[in-house]
């Protein structure tokens, strides 16, 4: 699940990726925003698996999720997708400020 939060004095918006996987033993995120050097997401008490990002308001970050080292996953709750150059698609997480909403 990917959630989105606004700073009013900051030109920042904070994504927050977070995947459910029960059988999973580890979770990376791997995206733009980090060079596409894989993030460790931490599993929490509810089970999810999450991570958070800064990133700048008006940017687009593609992402995907690594299960256990290997293993691809999407995220469906991506504000889209785009394909990559390995015959897949990327989630795509869309920091543009919502409408009516000012810095």
């Amino acid at each position: 699940m990917l959630k989105k939060r606004y700073f009013k004095t900051k030109s920042e918006c904070e994504l927050t990726f977070e995947l459910e996987d029960h059988a999973a033993t580890s979770v990376e995120l791997v995206s733009s925003a980090s060079d596409w050097k894989p993030v460790a997401m931490k599993r929490v008490k509810s089970g999810l698996f999450r991570t958070t990002l800064r990133v700048p308001v008006g940017s687009r970050t593609e992402f995907r999720y690594r299960v256990d080292g290997g293993r691809w996953v999407d995220d469906p709750t991506a504000d889209g997708t785009v394909a990559n150059r390995f015959g897949s698609m990327n989630g795509v997480a869309d920091a543009s400020r919502p409408e009516g909403r000012e810095a």
